[in-house]
């Protein structure tokens, strides 16, 4: 069973497309799919939710007719929405905490929508304000009607496995819940690192877990083609999901590095953006990542020997997705600038990040990717929030508030830091795997639409180009879902 109503209304994104594509693979192999689609199964839907006071429903008309599209004539188990008045009922009076942590009949209700409360409001706190709880109450609402109509199509069908987009979106998150309850394989998928490519897994796609052979190493020709991607990337070319974070990058300016030498020593801190869905595995050691970087404005007070270097991410910025709560807000909150040994670059600031790294002592991050390429680069990193490559022993990240407290300081401290040479190793070897071996490429039958970043429309191509003797991306998906699998690419395979 595929379920992805999150992935689009009226277009195509590139998470429809895999989905699409896929459950075309599978059904040319002989293998019964279905798929739930919604009709108006929602009173708020995540893409299609209006955040205005009164709110607008959802474009049901021309999602279902892209929904018509895309499925045709094929096994559907349409869902619309059931409304429950005992449900309402037990919302009513209820404020945001009590809202967001609702448990209804054994389903963890108010945990399942949080993460799309939070994405769609572009927010990690949310403010009990009058259209923040209308649009909490409506997921609520949808989610615990979209669970009963999901319960019962499984009771339907039967299936042997579901596939869900990204998992975090309420929801395709209540029915991996329903599904997993049940003790049914639920896998998920999100974009790859790599353009046009898909990343799927039997955890959780959002968190990226990847666990490398341990006696994986990089050839010749695997190093020599990790560097021509790390040169690319170095120079700000890099794309994911359709989106260019980077329409250039300047390097250092003069007066930074007259500013730099004043100091014994730059810290360059990374941060994340605050509602993407993969913050809730990352807030491991720190409740959120402002607390983390309140944390190092405290370090900054007790070492004015030392430049911080604050880099908000570009992504805070993109338009029509820009967060309502930013790292510049909480720097102009804390009055930052003012501060003698803290500079704060904007995220609509084209800084060299990684001339940054090379000037620098050592790298503080939360879970941001760029600690990889920190460790490639030679510098020491230490992580704040969990990330998909914590377990790959490339960057430092301690097991507890406390020891990070304590290895910070020592940092700090240290006139000098010695890096573990295996960091720098591992970490080439992790992003290696995650490009090449964990990002399935969907080029062969996918291409931008021209119109909206991250949408597409498919090429023209054989059905036989489906089958997973012909495609190592489909060959990859088939083998995770009907044989146990792990999604990767073979060394070799394009």
């Amino acid at each position: 069973m595929f379920f992805d109503a999150s992935t689009r209304l009226s277009g195509v994104s590139l998470n429809a497309g895999f989905a699409r594509l896929s459950s075309w693979s599978l059904s040319l192999q002989g293998v019964p799919v279905v798929h739930f689609v919604c009709q108006r199964g929602m009173t708020q839907c995540v893409l299609g939710t209006d955040r205005s006071p009164a709110g607008k429903n959802p474009p049901c008309q021309s999602c279902m007719a892209q929904s018509r599209a895309l499925f045709g004539d094929e096994a559907q188990i349409p869902f619309e929405f059931q409304p429950s008045d005992e449900f309402d009922q037990a919302l009513t009076g209820l404020d945001l905490d009590e809202l967001s942590s609702l448990e209804y009949q054994g389903v963890p209700l108010g945990s399942l929508v949080l993460p799309s409360v939070r994405w769609i409001l572009r927010r990690h706190h949310l403010e009990g304000d009058a259209p923040t709880l209308r649009i909490l109450r409506e997921y609520l609402r949808s989610a615990w009607s979209l669970q009963r109509n999901f319960a019962a199509a499984l009771d339907e069908t039967k299936p042997q496995a579901v596939v869900v987009f990204n998992g975090m979106q309420y929801p395709e998150a209540t029915a991996r819940w329903t599904a997993r309850q049940r003790g049914l394989p639920v896998y998920s998928h999100e974009v790859g690192l790599r353009p046009l490519s898909a990343f799927f897994t039997a955890g959780d796609a959002t968190a990226y877990p990847l666990t490398l052979p341990q006696d994986f190493k990089l050839d010749a020709e695997q190093n020599s083609r990790l560097d021509q991607y790390l040169s690319r990337r170095f120079q700000g070319d890099f794309h994911m999901a359709g989106v260019q974070f980077w329409p250039e990058m300047s390097q250092l300016d003069p007066e930074f590095v007259r500013l730099s030498r004043q100091f014994t020593a730059v810290v360059p801190v990374f941060t994340n953006v605050i509602f993407d869905t993969s913050q809730p595995h990352a807030n491991v050691l720190f409740e959120d990542m402002f607390v983390w970087l309140d944390e190092i404005l405290q370090a900054a007070a007790r070492h004015p020997e030392v430049l911080f270097v604050i880099r908000a991410h570009p992504d805070e910025a993109r338009k029509g997705k820009a967060s309502e709560e930013t790292v510049s807000h909480w720097a102009e909150s804390r009055r930052v600038q003012s501060l003698p040994n803290v500079r704060f670059i904007p995220p609509t600031e084209f800084f060299s990040s990684y001339d940054l790294i090379r000037l620098s002592k050592l790298v503080l991050i939360y879970n941001s990717t760029i600690g990889l390429e920190a460790s490639i680069l030679g510098r020491p990193v230490l992580a704040a929030g969990k990330s998909r490559f914590s377990s790959a022993d490339a960057v430092l990240f301690p097991s507890s508030r406390q020891s990070y407290q304590s290895q910070l300081e020592s940092f700090l401290s240290a006139a000098e830091i010695q890096v573990p040479p295996r960091f720098a190793e591992n970490a080439r070897r992790f992003l290696y795997w995650q490009l090449y071996r964990s990002s399935l490429n969907f080029a062969a039958f996918l291409e931008p639409d021209g119109l909206w970043p991250g949408y597409v429309r498919l090429k023209d191509f054989g059905w036989q180009q489906l089958l997973p003797e012909n495609s190592a991306a489909l060959r990859a998906i088939s083998d995770g879902i009907l044989r146990g699998g792990d999604f990767m690419l073979r060394e070799g395979e394009e």
